[in-house]
């Protein structure tokens, strides 16, 4: 799946200026070291000292303690100072829009979709998701996570039918011209609707495997190995199965070390995502539709999660 951005990451260095050098490394990270790379790449094994061992006594304390609450409505309170309310207009200003179909039902969905998507980009630009989940802040890992979060609000809409669908319709464009002015900022500048094809892909190929994820004859870690091709692998690569593992701990023990990490922050984020889509679902239609909800914020659980060191 990922194998596209092996592509838009060579394009990269052929164009551009050189100050857009810093964020065209950070497209490039999409080549980064995938388990099957960093296996056959590592040569001298070394050991993991104390002070590496307590920190991840210290992180699957924290990652074991996350995302355990009991699901509830995302809803704003009607006091919130969050909310986002519709514009009301009287007497002749209120004629007026209303011959302009500032009140249709099209208008009102175009501007509640614009609020949901300013609440999906408020999570994902966010540090804390960042943190609490120690991933690297690069194009193609605000990209993952943007498709995640998208998909959350997606599925949400279509339990509210041909109404939500079409609601959903407004929210995709949404992202469509967000996405684009994004990469345009990292530096693709020729070919552009090439590689926007590419990512239309990957964001639907990403959207049926979360959505058979969650089909109830699903095993229980299949989430989990979605989440780490789309969001923990640098290549799309499949999570090691247990005899795997074995053997990169015999012969290559700071890699063992490193996916023992990567697979605590799978977990936890396999568990945000399956609660987050419960509490969506306990969300009203109105506060869904306005825009009026927030995904549960990851402010304070980030201050207690270390960060990964390289």
């Amino acid at each position: 799946m990922f194998s596209r951005w092996s592509r838009a990451a060579t394009y990269l260095y052929r164009v551009g200026p050189q100050k857009d050098v810093v964020i065209r490394r950070d497209f490039c990270s999409l080549l980064g070291r995938g388990y099957s790379k960093v296996a056959s790449t590592a040569e001298v094994p070394f050991a993991v000292d104390s002070g590496e061992k307590g920190h991840a006594n210290t992180l699957e304390v924290n990652l074991n303690k996350m995302f355990w609450a009991k699901p509830c409505s995302l809803a704003l309170a009607a006091d919130s100072p969050l909310r986002v309310e519709e514009p009301k207009y009287e007497g002749i200003r209120h004629i007026i829009f209303k011959l302009l179909l500032f009140y249709s039902k099209q208008s009102k969905s175009i501007r509640g979709a614009n609020v949901v998507y300013r609440r999906i980009v408020s999570q994902v630009d966010k540090p804390a998701i960042y943190n609490v989940f120690s991933l690297e802040k690069t194009f193609k890992m605000t990209f993952s996570l943007l498709v995640l979060h998208m998909w959350l609000c997606l599925r949400r809409l279509k339990q509210e039918g041909n109404e939500g669908v079409e609601f959903g319709q407004y929210l995709y464009e949404l992202y469509n011209h967000d996405v684009e002015m994004r990469v345009s900022k990292a530096g693709v500048n020729l070919l552009l609707t090439r590689w926007m094809k590419d990512l239309e892909k990957i964001f639907y190929g990403n959207i049926v495997a979360y959505d058979a994820a969650l089909l109830p004859e699903a095993k229980q870690e299949e989430l989990e190995n979605v989440l780490w091709r789309n969001v923990f692998s640098d290549d799309g690569s499949s999570i090691p199965d247990d005899s795997g593992l074995r053997a990169v701990q015999a012969n290559f023990s700071p890699l063992f070390y490193f996916l023992k990490l990567e697979g605590k922050y799978k977990s936890a984020m396999s568990r945000y995502v399956r609660r987050e889509s419960t509490c969506l679902s306990l969300t009203e239609k109105e506060a869904l539709f306005s825009g009026n909800f927030m995904f549960t914020s990851l402010e304070n659980s980030s201050s207690h999660t270390p960060k990964r060191t390289a």
